[in-house]
């Protein structure tokens, strides 16, 4: 028999999906954290439905204790059954009220026989109850599938039934699960318990049926210290003294998932409001920072008034909380009700913060609610169809955002998703939009931007197209060519916006006569109309992909690409196609089907550029060449970075380094971005002016010299000043970095450190990271900026340190960062070899495919070294683009 059901227990292994013959209904879940043990214990009791004959229930649970004498079974009467018993009691009444009225027998006799009949009813449903309880024979917990197998002896009845456990587990410090997050009150640290579940983590909570798709009732009570505040996705019904505790009670929630339910337990302050359908909404933070929640509380309570209206249905609970965080892994979590946040994502102070902060919290606020429709009432079946999910809460919240802020242009800068997208897109080792998910550790890595990006993008590409798919070839970035074909929607215009043609690209390739285009009455336009001839002045540029709403890579011929030209300098096209030009052109030229010089002759065209996302564009792709023209010739970087600066001059100069009355949240935005790119590029007086205003900020934290929008470009100034010999400009960061309690302002240095070009300073920064001075979710912060004299340094700083950085942030995404910042910047085919040795036995195969990812940009890198290493012109075109004679 032992054998038997040993058996019978490996069918429940390796497999990507629980069965379904149990399914829950309903959980009444009790919690009891000890945010001083770092301990909690709890119980549930699930409703479920046995709908197959089974010996076995499989749930999924991880990192929990499970006492096997707590577990029961227990059938529930049915409805049918509960009917026919009374139906049976009836009978007998009228039956002997029947008699009564014959005179057959009389009253006392009459009450004997109905106390008699209850009485055995009574015991017949006790000894049912008694008989219908069952207790497993076997609890066994599958660790590396983080399930939970129950085994009993006997088939369990068909119907409805109760599961009973008891737990207990830890408050971990890996940001997932029910974990634990510290903040400091009067002085004191102090613990709160926090849960972050998606994707498959409320399974270290409490056992359930942690799938997407199975969705349930929740009940939840909490027991805590009677200080506390108590939060979950329900609002409170009950709250009952005990002595030091108290017990909380919530409102039983709709039927959700278990990614979405939330539980918080922490000291709050908070500011809350109505919509104008009456639903509460509140923002939570710590004590002391309501000011900096009000943009957010503003942002939601029109956002909801906002998508009612939008999907044609009511926000479905009574209530809607957004708290702020301190330890969190990801940007936000749309919890059904209870919505959480990094600090950085949802608080906004007024002086302090950057204009990209509060835009970024506006975007990430109406993200997640857009989640309360998208995602929270209509789930997706499972993380296959995480993209749509993703996707669709990405669109929606730059739609959202575009009706609450129109003066921010948000739609232009939409199509930095879409290049995010297209560059992940672009790897071989990337993956489809839908991807198959065979292992519940799988899913993490498919929160990337695909899922988000790319699925956002196709949903404004068929928006734009009304709905039509896509055929082409698959464009990647390594040059190779893609054996994907999809149906591609074509947009295109000529010479103006007003001559523009729309068709479905549904073979490998099409001929289109440009008189269909033009007109064919026209025949003065047609016959001018040649794109082999004439010089780049010509009028007639066309400009395929119109303002970018499809997702896919456009090639100009070298005659084409000059007229494009034209018409950028001549003001013809619309930002979104100036970005979009560059764009392609860049990638087409890492993946060397094009020239670095072509390239840079197009960059010159937008020496006048002023808009914030064209302009936000070509720094980072001045940025990424400067970089790979250091590893391919050397002796062109000075004058590589001087053509930069002039490029970037003219812009610079418009904005200065005040902000001035009444400037728009787009300017603001570009001065930082503008300046830090020029202090980057070694622009003298840009550095000397950002070391002077910084010192200025140190001895006077509310100086007007530096406002928030510019301290991220004083900062990067100022360590390109730091060496070993002259540490002042560093330790004045770090003195700043532990006075300050603003998340965003550690951020900006920590994402300033490392951008040394001292080796020996990117170390010490580098190692600054694993202290306890920062928190586990900062520490990313300071990996994006490595300077690249840096590059080789950070390398054997993540080698020395992988045992601490695995164990410490390898059970969440955010390892691949670590990966991806450090290891994707390199060059060489040799050094693709060693990053893959070095992590041939050291990564879990659940995080493969970052790494895969990173290697495969390495790769990618190098060949674009040769390809530029072979252009002969080069370094005589960059020269005369440097040091131009007019």
């Amino acid at each position: 028999m032992a054998e038997t059901k040993n058996a019978e227990l490996q069918q429940f292994k390796g497999q990507p999906r629980l069965p379904k013959f149990v399914v829950p209904k309903r959980y009444d879940l009790k919690l009891r954290p000890d945010l001083s043990a770092c301990k909690f214990t709890g119980t549930v009791n699930i409703d479920v439905d046995v709908t197959a004959k089974t010996r076995f229930i499989v749930l999924n649970a991880a990192d929990l204790s499970i006492n096997d004498g707590s577990v029961w079974f227990k059938t529930q009467q049915s409805h049918k059954a509960r009917t026919e018993e009374k139906g049976l009691f009836i009978a007998f009444v009228l039956a002997l009220i029947c008699l009564l009225l014959r005179e057959e027998i009389d009253m006392m006799m009459m009450t004997m026989m109905l106390s008699t009949t209850m009485l055995m009813m009574m015991m017949m449903r006790f000894l049912r109850r008694r008989r219908e309880v069952y207790r497993p024979s076997e609890v066994v917990l599958v660790e590396e599938d983080e399930i939970l197998v129950l085994a009993f002896d006997g088939f369990l009845p068909v119907g409805k039934g109760i599961l009973g456990i008891r737990f207990s587990g830890t408050l971990n410090d890996e940001m997932k699960g029910f974990y634990r997050s510290t903040y400091e009150h009067d002085g004191e640290k102090k613990n709160m318990a926090v849960t972050q579940f998606e994707a498959v983590d409320a399974r270290r909570c409490f056992p359930c049926w942690d799938e997407p798709a199975v969705k349930a009732t929740f009940k939840i009570t909490l027991e805590v210290p009677s200080e506390l505040m108590a939060l979950s996705n329900m609002p409170v019904i009950q709250e009952k003294l005990h002595g030091k505790l108290k017990t909380v009670s919530f409102q039983e929630s709709p039927i959700m998932s278990t990614y979405l339910v939330a539980i918080i337990v922490g000291l709050f302050d908070y500011i809350e409001g109505l919509t104008l359908n009456g639903t509460k909404v509140r923002v939570y933070c710590q004590i002391g920072k309501t000011n900096q929640g009000k943009f957010a509380f503003d942002v939601a309570v029109r956002t909801l008034d906002l998508y009612e209206s939008y999907f044609s249905m009511p926000y479905s609970l009574p209530k809607l909380d957004m708290i702020a965080i301190p330890d969190f892994a990801y940007g936000a979590m749309e919890n059904y009700g209870l919505v959480t946040y990094r600090e950085t994502a949802l608080l906004y102070d007024d002086q302090h913060s950057a204009t990209a902060n509060k835009q970024m919290v506006a975007i990430v606020v109406t993200h997640e609610l857009a989640h309360q429709w998208f995602g929270n009432l209509v789930t997706m079946e499972w993380w296959t169809h995480l993209w749509l999910n993703e996707g669709f809460a990405t669109w929606v919240s730059y739609l959202a955002t575009d009706c609450l802020f129109p003066e921010w242009k948000i739609w232009t800068q939409f199509i930095d998703q879409t290049t995010e997208g297209l560059r992940l897109d672009g790897l071989a080792e990337s993956h489809p939009i839908e991807v198959e998910i065979n292992h519940a550790h799988e899913i993490d890595e498919i929160f990337d931007a695909i899922s988000y990006k790319k699925g956002a993008s196709l949903i404004r590409m068929l928006q734009n197209y009304l709905g039509a798919e896509c055929f082409q070839s698959q464009f990647l970035s390594s040059g190779l060519l893609g054996d994907g074909q999809w149906i591609v929607p074509i947009t295109l215009c000529c010479g103006s916006y007003d001559t523009r043609k729309n068709f479905l690209l549904q073979t490998k390739s099409d001929r289109l006569e440009i008189s269909e285009l033009v007109g064919s009455s026209n025949e003065s336009l047609t016959e001018e109309w040649n794109p082999g001839e004439g010089d780049e002045k010509n009028p007639f540029w066309y400009k395929i992909n119109i303002d970018q709403t499809g997702f896919y890579r456009v090639k100009y011929d070298d005659q084409l690409a000059a007229r494009l030209r034209y018409a950028i300098r001549a003001s013809c096209l619309s930002a979104t196609d100036r970005f979009g030009i560059l764009d392609d052109s860049y990638a087409l030229c890492m993946a060397c089907k094009q020239t670095l010089s072509s390239l840079l002759s197009l960059m010159d065209a937008y020496r006048e550029e002023l808009d914030y996302t064209v302009l936000s564009c070509l720094i980072t792709i001045c940025s990424e060449i400067v970089k790979i023209v250091a590893d391919a010739t050397p002796e062109s970087s000075d004058d590589i970075k001087q053509f930069f600066i002039h490029l970037l001059q003219f812009s610079a100069g418009k904005l200065g380094w005040q902000p001035n009355s009444g400037e728009s949240h787009l300017d603001a935005m570009l001065r930082g971005e503008l300046l830090t790119a020029l202090a980057l590029f070694g622009h003298d007086i840009t550095q000397t002016e950002a070391v002077r205003r910084f010192y200025t900020f140190v001895d006077d934290r509310n100086t007007s010299l530096l406002p928030a929008d510019t301290r991220k470009a004083a900062y990067v100034a100022v360590m390109q000043t730091v060496t070993t010999s002259n540490r002042s400009g560093y330790e004045c960061l770090r003195k700043v970095y532990r006075e300050t309690d603003l998340s965003q302002e550690k951020m900006r240095i920590l994402s300033s450190l490392a951008s040394c070009p001292d080796p020996d300073i990117v170390l010490e920064a580098l190692n600054f990271l694993l202290s306890s001075e920062v928190r586990s979710q900062d520490v990313i912060y300071g990996l994006a900026g490595i300077s690249r004299e840096g590059r080789e340094i950070a390398w054997r700083w993540l080698k020395d340190n992988w045992d601490h950085i695995s164990k410490t942030w390898g059970s969440g995404i955010l390892i691949t960062r670590f990966i991806r910042a450090i290891v994707s910047p390199f060059c060489s085919e040799d050094k693709a070899d060693e990053v893959e040795e070095f992590f041939a036995r050291r990564i879990k195969p659940s995080r493969g495919r970052t790494l895969k990812q990173s290697i495969e940009r390495v790769r990618i890198n190098a060949k674009w070294v040769q390809s530029i290493k072979s252009e002969k012109r080069l370094g005589e075109i960059v020269k005369e683009l440097a040091h131009p004679k007019y």
